[in-house]
């Protein structure tokens, strides 16, 4: 019986499952283990931290735990860096940590030390995860590992996880759904690409695969696309490409579970709370730990190949996705803006993703919207 599991544990790729289920673990707000050769660490997401597991860390740590934070949240709290950092945690202090992990004004409070593959592997977990990218890091014994509990995954197979996932992708289910404004439309599901989300592929009327398609890239967006959030236009976005590809000899349009530019729902909204009190979309993002764009393409790309796109003419104002693609081997034809309405919740938002992010966004449209002052 012992063996069989071993064989399909080796076929599903053992070190896949132990980093999903490490993933798991930290989205539940429970410790998982990291290994990199015989070096154990014990990571925990600060956002899980209350009083009973701060104690039960003290314990555990022996005033050598660390707490972990992305280079972004450093230099909030005031330090030029363009790495991740840790401060030592000599107690394992609720108020310190949270201060510096996740208080607007905060200040570094000690000198930060470079970080090691483990932590950068806890770092790419977080990511994964879709937690806040701020960690709490404990050495830990073999001895003490083998009795814990704790699921344990190869620092190694964490970062290679998303790589093997876009191998992994594949096609789960597919159906024709009429669409206002495109009824001849087919959804295609995909598993996997970042982790065992589902992704789906809209094939509006019967694009001819042997010339350019039109193809557009849309991450999930809960508040715009469903509920017709004033404060972005990918709502617009994303009902606008379908009914242009329904008139203009059809397209793909890829619904990527992306939300928040990877960064995940939660964190959204806690970017949004901050974008309330004056913070742009990308300041916002920062103060939070993240960089300007969380999000990865190449799985994208394979879904085209996978449904036999070779050549696209892609609906986008975001630079980073022409060059995803290309960089996939799509041929890029051309490549058109798609500008949804703007109104006074989303102008700034739209001029920050220019500014700041290099989108081919009509400056000159802004500012007959009275957003930028020339």
């Amino acid at each position: 019986m012992s063996d069989n599991k071993t064989i399909l544990l080796a076929d599903g790729g053992a070190s896949q499952i132990a980093v999903e289920r490490a993933i798991a673990e930290l989205r539940s707000g429970r410790p998982a283990l990291i290994r990199s050769d015989d070096t154990l660490i014990m990571v925990i997401g600060v956002e899980a931290l209350d009083a009973a597991m701060a104690a039960r860390l003290e314990a555990l740590a022996d005033g050598r735990a660390r707490l972990v934070l992305p280079a972004p949240r450093l230099r909030r709290l005031g330090m030029e860096r363009t790495e991740p950092g840790q401060f030592a945690l000599p107690k394992i202090d609720l108020a310190r940590i949270t201060t510096l992990a996740l208080e607007v004004g905060a200040r570094f409070d000690a000198p930060v030390a470079s970080i090691d593959t483990l932590d950068k592997a806890a770092l790419e977990l977080a990511r994964l995860a879709l937690i806040l990218p701020a960690l709490v890091v404990a050495p830990v014994t073999g001895e003490l590992a083998a009795t814990s509990g704790l699921l344990e995954a190869e620092a190694g197979s964490i970062f290679e996880y998303r790589g093997r996932s876009v191998v992994d992708l594949k096609i789960v289910g597919r159906a024709p759904v009429p669409l206002e404004g495109a009824q001849d439309t087919e959804f295609v599901v995909f598993r996997g690409g970042e982790g065992l989300r589902d992704q789906v592929a809209i094939i509006i009327g019967k694009p001819d695969l042997s010339r350019p398609v039109g193809v557009r890239l849309h991450s999930a967006c809960l508040t715009g696309d469903l509920f017709g959030s004033l404060k972005c236009d990918c709502g617009d976005q994303l009902r606008d490409t379908a009914k242009f590809m329904a008139q203009n000899g059809g397209g793909v349009l890829l619904y990527l579970d992306q939300e928040g530019r990877g960064n995940g729902l939660s964190n959204k909204m806690r970017a949004y709370k901050l974008q309330s009190q004056g913070f742009d979309t990308y300041d916002a993002d920062e103060v939070l730990g993240f960089d300007h764009d969380q999000r990865g393409f190449d799985f994208a790309a394979e879904m085209l190949k996978q449904l036999g796109v070779a050549s696209v003419r892609v609906m986008t104002n975001n630079p980073i996705k022409i060059a995803a693609l290309r960089g996939a081997g799509l041929d890029i034809v051309a490549d058109q803006r798609v500008i949804g309405r703007l109104n006074d919740h989303n102008v700034r938002y739209l001029a920050s993703k220019r500014d700041r992010a290099g989108h081919l966004i009509d400056a000159d449209q802004l500012t007959a919207y009275g957003a930028v002052k020339e």
